[in-house]
């Protein structure tokens, strides 16, 4: 028979997990104008507290890269809200620590190319037949046009 291991501590945990987090960050995250004119870019570490209720208190920058990112940072963490957790019944305080990715978005450049064939056409042409020594008219043929467009 195996024992189980027990965890000695729940800790708080966000409902989604690290996908909802990485999606509330990308949703919620507004660029500083600062940051943007300056084109900074990097990642902002931040260390924060989340008591049993569930809250955030006592937010800090670990590494900044300034320009308003760091309060922009600290207003998402700010924003999150945690389970909370009792554990036997007494309340704890945690410490964590998340890594908010400041990057510029590249304009993607959209454009058409387009190529056009066309198919040449005959002029009426007037064919001898050997066997019967008549004279015969061929119709012309339709032009034919093919056209593709390239989507970048």
């Amino acid at each position: 028979m195996e024992k189980r291991k027990r965890k000695f501590l729940k800790l708080p945990h966000l409902d989604g997990g690290k996908e909802l987090l990485k999606r509330f960050i990308r949703e919620n995250l507004r660029y500083p104008k600062e940051a943007l004119e300056n084109k900074i870019e990097g990642d902002v570490i931040v260390k924060f507290k989340v008591t049993g209720k569930g809250e955030v208190t006592n937010p800090e920058i670990i590494k900044s890269i300034g320009y308003g990112c760091d309060e922009e940072a600290i207003r998402l963490v700010m924003m999150l809200s945690y389970q909370s957790v009792k554990n036997r019944g007494v309340r704890v305080i945690t410490d964590n620590t998340i890594k908010i990715p400041f990057r510029i978005q590249k304009k993607k450049t959209t454009g058409n190319y387009s190529i056009t064939y066309t198919s040449k056409t005959k002029n009426q042409e007037q064919k001898k037949d050997p066997k019967s020594n008549k004279t015969t008219t061929e119709k012309p043929k339709q032009q034919e046009v093919y056209t593709y467009t390239i989507s970048y």
